[in-house]
């Protein structure tokens, strides 16, 4: 088993791209998180809501929105059964400047004292948000590594994947 989790949020159906919407089957965030924990031989975990936000776009950001201004923490449908992670590679899309606060659910949730979590934000032009200061505000006993924001339309690409590989080589992966 190795000391590397890579823990992720990501969703599926109609998503925006650029300008526009259009339905995929596989969420940005899931399909980068693969690839990391594939590419650095670590564990990894799906964060996934009980209840999940719609599928349809425009609904998802409303339900996501509400969950924001009330400071909702979502149940989720569990934890990895293994803990004593030494680092975390957390990836979750940007939704309204921070994580989705089921990663918030998340982390609160699970014992990251002492461990590194290394912040992965996929977006569509709206960056890292705060999500970095919201992480080290809910893991105050981790040490949070420098993020990277990758525009999740373009995951899968040379140019994201080497952004990726790069980015991880600089934290020691």
């Amino acid at each position: 088993m190795s000391d590397i989790l890579v823990a992720y949020y990501s969703r599926a159906g109609e998503n925006y791209f650029g300008g526009s919407k259009r339905y995929i089957k596989v969420g940005n965030t899931k399909r980068a998180a693969e690839s990391i924990a594939a590419s650095v031989g670590a564990d990894i975990f799906e964060i996934r809501q009980k209840v999940p936000y719609s599928d349809v776009y425009d609904e998802c950001i409303a339900q996501a929105k509400d969950d924001l201004r009330k400071k909702a923490r979502p149940e989720i449908e569990g934890f990895p059964e293994k803990t004593g992670y030494r680092t975390m590679v957390l990836a979750y899309p940007n939704y309204w400047g921070t994580v989705p606060m089921a990663v918030l659910t998340f982390l609160e949730g699970f014992s990251t004292g002492g461990m590194r979590i290394l912040p992965l934000c996929t977006n569509e032009g709206s960056g890292m948000g705060r999500s970095e200061s919201d992480i080290k505000a809910a893991c105050p006993d981790a040490e949070i590594g420098e993020g990277l924001e990758v525009p999740g339309s373009s995951v899968g690409t040379a140019g994201a994947e080497k952004r990726i590989s790069d980015w991880l080589k600089a934290a020691g992966l």
